[in-house]
């Protein structure tokens, strides 16, 4: 169990704190409850912008990265669906010069046009590179719109489309970053060997001031149930034959997930695993498979996808899949089988646990879940997963109404 102290200043920022004696380093995380799926609809890519403009300097600081490789800080951060972290860590020694940067910068931005111009070219090149020239990179993109027809979440964090970050207008970059970048929808999370008296006394220092923002009151639109299967086909220049399969699944917060979860590391989760041993070295149907989830806070996907082989057709594949799919569904899986499963997660999670850098992280972002807490539960809710409730989890999940396919077909010479 990770011990750790929580508090909240009178802005309303929530501060985990845990004392690992282990290391001579400080893991500095700020989460903000923000993500992709608190963009307008007409408006998306901002929560991802943010993430490159963040470090395009603040009010006092014009450089984020300068003062803190001086302090012999390294950094970096990252955008989803749900929230947006940005991490760093740096000499205990130092702490106070880690949270000067992240404190100024959520003070307030530069907001310059230069800035802004600068970073949207970025972003902008990100999309075309990662998602429009890069084989298979449009994958997520038509998938996403094809699985959910209400939810934010059809839509990726880059954007639905460039021209919406194209044409992001100063007054919207600043109407964001004054509704979501505010202390009271953040968690300041630290690790490290240190006094928490003396870090609290840090923090008070550098964050009490900043003022607070609105609530961040979401109202989002959810998802209905999907009632009947849905298709699409694509060509694109790609070497193979790709097939992808989404079901509806359930959320992050709901205790479905754990036994969800371990029916992708079933299917995936190694060479012993269903899909690799069946589909890939004894049939060669796929080149490489994998099933995974999307793991997202509110209701997400169990994707199956795969490269085939040449000559395989992508109906044949398609019912291969389905082939493994229902035998969870027929079948109760073996103890050995889920104990193997069991003990792969808590390797996972036990290694988790000596990094400070991911004690750190895991601790903030299960605050912005629910609780923190909750991450001390976590090797406990996977070894509860029964045999049966793997089989009840899969009747539910792999049905042909709650499915989204992608043919994702090369074209031919």
């Amino acid at each position: 169990m990770i011990s750790f102290e929580r508090h909240t200043l009178a802005n309303g920022l929530r501060v985990i704190l845990h004392r690992d004696v282990t290391t001579p380093l400080a893991a500095v995380n700020v989460i903000y409850d923000v993500g992709s799926r608190d963009e307008d609809p007409d408006h998306t890519g901002f929560a991802h912008l943010f993430e490159h403009l963040m470090f395009g300097g603040s009010k006092n600081i014009p450089v984020f990265d300068t003062p803190l490789q001086e302090a012999g800080g390294e950094n970096n951060a990252f955008t989803n669906t749900d929230l947006t972290t940005y991490y760093l860590t740096v000499p205990v020694a130092n702490l106070e010069t880690a949270l000067w940067l992240e404190s100024d910068r959520m003070n307030e931005l530069a907001f310059s046009e230069q800035s802004l111009e600068v970073q949207r070219k970025v972003v902008m090149e990100e999309f075309k590179q990662s998602y429009l020239n890069q084989p298979y990179g449009d994958v997520s993109l038509l998938l996403k719109p094809l699985a959910y027809k209400r939810h934010p979440y059809r839509w990726n964090p880059i954007g639905r489309e460039l021209g919406h970050i194209a044409e992001a207008t100063m007054e919207q970059v600043r109407a964001f970053f004054y509704r979501f970048y505010r202390p009271n929808n953040a968690v300041l999370s630290i690790a490290g060997n240190f006094d928490t008296d003396w870090v609290m006394s840090l923090v008070e220092k550098w964050f009490g001031g900043i003022p607070s923002g609105p609530p961040n009151v979401r109202d989002l639109p959810q998802e209905p149930p999907q009632t009947e299967p849905r298709f699409a086909e694509v060509e694109r220049n790609v070497p193979n034959d790709m097939l992808v399969k989404a079901y509806h699944c359930c959320g992050r917060r709901e205790d479905a997930f754990y036994a969800t979860d371990v029916l992708s590391d079933i299917l995936s989760n190694g060479n012993s695993s269903r899909l690799q041993r069946r589909l890939v070295e004894e049939r060669q149907v796929f080149s490489t498979v994998s099933a995974y989830l999307t793991a997202t806070f509110d209701p997400g996907l169990f994707i199956v996808s795969g490269n085939l082989c040449d000559g395989v057709s992508l109906e044949t594949a398609d019912a291969a899949v389905q082939e493994v799919l229902r035998e969870l569904q027929q079948e109760l899986v073996g103890e050995r089988e889920l104990e193997r499963i069991r003990h792969k997660i808590q390797t996972l999670l036990s290694y988790a646990d000596l990094q400070v850098q991911d004690k750190s992280m895991n601790l903030g972002i299960f605050e912005v879940l629910d609780r923190a807490e909750r991450y001390y539960d976590e090797d406990t809710l996977y070894r509860q997963v029964q045999a049966g409730q793997l089989r009840d989890t899969s009747r539910e999940l792999f049905t042909e109404a709650n499915c989204s396919t992608l043919y994702y077909k090369a074209l031919k010479g």
